[in-house]
């Protein structure tokens, strides 16, 4: 299939960008607040997808697998000359990789929806691209998985900056690590100049976005669970409760070594959200509502990742948990874009 509409009949913006692994929508969001024309959305998840299509009915949403994509002709697909587009965006999961001998560059990361993105690269040659990931990608197999990536980009020709940012520093009311990779053509590495955002002098906590957040749908606690959180106080956890109503709780998870902080970790409002999850309530990882004994709804999850209130998600509960969980923070995406418009207003 042809990608519709051809590079002479869109509407005329001074940047454009193609999204891969798209998910729900908080990287492109921020992009398109910087003043990015978003002129296509990759993402194999059909709720994802659906997603994107009912709170934007004009992106061109592909929702197909990445490889379907890559094995043709991205230039006749996208409608684009070599060099033309702007920003290629999107994050990865990315496998480590392993040689039995010499390395060949690319096609040794074939089979990996890393290569597809690199696959992107080499054909469309785009001015600039940002590659978001997990910080812990940056120690995968002891760094050679980034090195791999790294080492890749620059074969399809770009130079890269990277930085791990916090999007509490951000305007986001979440302590979320992030790695941004930056890269810029090698032909434009003498014109465009970019620097990563600075952090925000004022830090959102929770009470800033959760006191007037509107009523969503959310999976409740066990009657069980509930009864135990309204024993914790805000910004407290375990070793708040009586011990032996603890350990019947935590069971095996009480001889575990560590602090085990994140199991029955109520938060406050006083300080920003942990790291929002895919999934509401799990023992280890439970992030439980300051004010009341239940997990957070998925609005106010999509507070925390600083999504706006009316953009609205598909599929089931935990489809739209998941959205969530996965997404970049709308106001990171924003800061990171902004900067990123501004290295390529001077060509």
């Amino acid at each position: 299939m042809i990608f519709t509409g051809d590079r002479m009949s869109r509407k005329k913006r001074s940047l454009t960008t193609i999204e891969l692994f798209a998910g729900a929508g908080g990287l492109a969001l921020g992009l398109e607040k910087a003043g990015f024309d978003t002129i296509g959305l990759i993402e194999i998840d059909k709720d994802a997808s659906d997603t994107l299509r009912k709170n934007r009915p004009d992106w061109h949403v592909i929702n197909d697998d990445i490889a379907n994509i890559t094995c043709l002709d991205l230039k006749e697909y996208f409608g684009l000359e070599e060099g033309e587009l702007d920003l290629l965006s999107g994050g990865a999961p990315c496998q480590s990789f392993s040689y039995a001998g010499k390395r060949l560059g690319l096609e040794d990361a074939r089979g990996t929806l890393f290569y597809h993105y690199a696959k992107f690269l080499e054909q469309l040659q785009p001015k600039m691209f940002l590659f978001e990931n997990v910080r812990g990608l940056l120690s995968h197999d002891r760094g050679r998985t980034y090195k791999t990536i790294i080492d890749i980009f620059e074969s399809t020709g770009y130079i890269i900056k990277k930085k791990v940012l916090n999007a509490w520093d951000f305007g986001v009311a979440q302590k979320r690590e992030r790695l941004f990779t930056i890269g810029i053509r090698n032909d434009l590495k003498d014109k465009i100049r970019f620097s990563f955002p600075e952090p925000h002098e004022y830090k959102p906590v929770l009470r800033d976005i959760l006191l007037d957040c509107p009523k969503s749908e959310g999976i409740p606690y066990s009657d069980y669970k509930r009864r135990i959180f309204e024993l914790v106080p805000p910004g407290g956890y375990w070793r708040d409760i009586p011990e032996d109503i603890a350990k019947g709780y935590m069971k095996s998870c009480w001889y575990m070594e560590g602090g085990r902080t994140g199991i029955l970790r109520r938060l406050s409002l006083d300080e920003p959200s942990l790291t929002v999850l895919t999934s509401p309530s799990q023992k280890q990882t439970d992030r439980c509502h300051p004010i009341e004994a239940r997990p957070f709804t998925v609005r106010e999850n999509a507070r925390c990742q600083s999504f706006p209130d009316e953009w609205q998600f598909c599929g089931s509960i935990s489809s739209q948990y998941k959205q969530v969980g996965n997404a970049v923070p709308v106001n990171l995406a924003y800061d990171i874009a902004s900067k990123i418009r501004e290295s390529l207003e001077v060509l």
